[in-house]
């Protein structure tokens, strides 16, 4: 990943969004594409936005691009300085802790609703900790992190409240860019599916109380590592 923040033609590409058929505002489509470039730190923090280069590279005019970039900026991931430009914000831990908060409520409500259910299939959640082994194996930082969401999505899945999942997201990208950061490290990942492993195990047993635990822990491992992140990656963060 490019850590060069001079504009955005300079990271990772983006995904056009100004030719596809869809049946959704490209507005919408825009602020997806660039919501999740900057979770997965295409885009990393601190970087100037070019409303020429990000037009010219999702294929998309100036409307529906500031659109975006505004939702974004409700976000508060996104700041608009007069006579300065736009830039992506720096990670700051308050916001991290505040995203961790939601996400931790809502899971650990999910966690218990999914157990009350009569009947719990977790074979999809099976597959999707061996899809992060095999990510960890190939150190496939993208497939891990997709297999790690998607296990947490059908969390919410499975105790019917799949909406609540979709309703955090703006909020918990503050969590995931911190989480994102983390993932570079083996031993890092490593953890990540032995506690997985752990929130599954108590699913399948009905083990409410142990897993919400598990998941409470689970959420807070970003945070606690902020501040060592914060000292490898001092321009990525604000105070």
């Amino acid at each position: 990943m490019r850590t060069d923040r001079n504009h955005a033609s300079a990271f990772g590409a983006l995904a056009s969004v100004g030719r596809t058929r869809v049946r959704q505002r490209t507005s919408d489509r825009v602020y997806e594409e660039l919501a999740a470039a900057i979770r997965d730190l295409r885009i990393p923090p601190g970087a100037s936005l070019s409303e020429t280069d990000l037009a010219d590279q999702l294929h998309v005019s100036r409307t529906p691009l500031r659109e975006a970039i505004a939702r974004l900026v409700d976000s508060g991931l996104v700041s608009v300085v007069p006579q300065v430009g736009t830039r992506v914000e720096l990670i700051r831990l308050e916001s991290v802790e505040q995203a961790r908060f939601v996400r931790e409520s809502l899971e650990t409500a999910a966690f218990g609703a999914a157990c009350e259910k009569p009947e719990r299939d977790v074979a999809p959640l099976r597959e999707l900790l061996a899809r992060q082994a095999d990510a960890c194996e190939a150190h496939d930082l993208a497939a891990f992190f997709a297999a790690d969401e998607a296990l947490h999505e059908q969390i919410f899945a499975l105790s019917g409240h799949q909406a609540a999942w979709h309703m955090m997201q703006p909020v918990k990208i503050h969590l995931d860019r911190l989480r994102r950061l983390s993932l570079p490290e083996p031993e890092t990942v490593r953890g990540l599916i032995a506690e997985h492993t752990a929130i599954v195990d108590a699913l399948e047993a009905g083990d409410s109380e142990g897993g919400r635990a598990h998941i409470r822990a689970h959420a807070r491992r970003a945070l606690e590592n902020g501040p060592v992140l914060r000292a490898k990656h001092p321009g990525y963060f604000g105070t």
